[in-house]
This record gives structure tokens, C-alpha cells and sequence, in this order.
């Protein structure tokens, strides 16, 4: 029997993805296993999204299969969807709400315990002591990007996290604190598959790169 650590945690055998009627990639293999990071890249209009949101069932692929720890995705959609945490371009933040209580109500949807010191020092560490009691439709969007992000420092049972330009609108300080989560992620045994424009620094032992350029159509 495979190890478990070289079991995929998530793996997709010949993904194809159109946008209308353009076909933005075919053919496309890839596979995260624990302790991993997997970088998605590729141009402008490659599928970089489209691929991320194939990969936590927001939408559906033009063909291929996605399995989870080697199931099929339908036969285990449940543990599938509990795995995995999705943060896109779309921060999910509720605009009423102020960040602490933003962290506390992505927790309970995910019926999580979410420690209030912890939570707090989440938020002042992604750099927004001075926001803490704003409701979030007045804040930035790139104030607004922190909320959802703090949620990462905040430590989840999520073991696959999906990231699409998590360091967009940081500060280096904000973007050392965020590579340092998804360090401390990967080396604890998660995995992370994301898109970045900007080159970042990430210490972790084991890496991979999935450029869309070679699938394009």
C-alpha cells in the first residue's frame, strides 16, 4: 500500500476549461500532495481562476475528473468540500459585519472554534489594529483583502488551501505574515495550490509549477 503522504491530496487528469465558447486549456494533469505547494501559472486569460474554482467545485470542467486523496470527487464530495479552503478575488466578507466578527462567522460555516485572542492577533498582524471595530464596508479593498486573508493566520482543520493572488494589496510586512502562514501550512503536513503576479519568498521544502501556457488551446 502507498504511503499516505504520496497519496495525492488532490489530483485532475485531463482538465479542459472553456469560457463560453473559448476554450482556455485541455488536457491538463496536476497533483498536491501533504507538504507540497503548487504554484498555478500561466499569462493573462490562461484560466488561472477558472482552474482554481474547478478545483473547489465552484464551477464545473469542460471535461476531465478531479479526485480526492485517489476518489473520485463525486463519491467523496462531502470530505472533499470540508478539505479544502478557497479564498478568490471575491473576499466573502459580509459588509456589516467588522473583521473580528467576519473571522468568527467563516469559522462557524465552517464549524471551526475560532479563539478570540487568536483571532484578534491575526487581524493586528495582517495590519488592521487600527480597523478592528470598522464595519467592512468601510473599509479598503485592500483592508477588506486582510479580513478574508487573517482567516489563514487564524489556523484552520482545512488541510488544502486554494489561493488566488493572496498577496495582492499587501504591504511587505503583510506578505512576509502571509508566507509565513502558508510555510508553516505546508511544513505541518497541508497543502497549497495558488496564483501569484509577484514573486514571493516561501520556505518550504517542497515545490512544483503548473504553467497554463502549456495547456493553452
Amino acid at each position: 500500500m502507498a504511503d499516505a503522504a504520496d497519496t495525492p491530496m488532490l489530483s485532475a487528469r485531463a482538465l479542459s476549461c472553456a469560457r463560453g465558447r473559448v476554450r482556455l486549456f485541455a488536457g491538463l494533469d496536476l497533483a498536491v500532495r501533504p507538504g507540497e505547494l503548487l504554484q498555478v501559472a500561466g499569462g493573462n486569460g490562461t484560466g488561472k481562476t477558472s482552474l482554481l474554482r474547478i478545483l473547489c467545485g465552484l464551477s464545473e470542467a469542460e471535461a476531465g475528473e478531479l479526485m480526492w486523496r485517489a476518489r473520485p470527487v463525486r463519491e467523496v464530495r462531502d470530505d472533499w468540500k470540508a478539505g479544502l479552503l478557497y479564498l478568490g478575488h471575491r473576499n466573502a466578507v459580509k459588509d456589516d459585519f467588522t473583521p473580528l466578527e467576519n473571522l468568527r462567522f467563516s469559522a462557524a460555516i465552517a464549524g471551526e472554534a475560532l479563539d478570540a485572542d487568536r483571532a484578534l492577533r491575526a487581524l493586528v498582524d495582517i495590519g488592521l489594529r487600527t480597523r478592528l471595530d470598522v464595519a467592512t464596508r468601510n473599509l479598503s479593498q485592500g483592508q477588506r483583502r486582510r479580513v478574508a486573508l487573517a482567516r489563514l493566520l487564524c489556523g484552520t482543520r482545512a488541510a488544502l488551501w486554494l489561493l488566488d493572488e493572496p498577496f495582492t494589496a499587501l504591504d511587505a510586512a503583510a506578505v512576509a505574515q502571509l508566507a509565513g502562514a502558508i510555510a508553516a501550512h505546508v511544513r505541518g503536513g497541508g497543502a497549497v495550490i495558488y496564483t501569484t503576479h509577484q514573486p514571493v519568498d516561501i520556505d518550504v521544502p517542497t515545490r512544483a509549477c503548473v504553467n497554463l501556457d502549456d495547456y493553452a488551446c
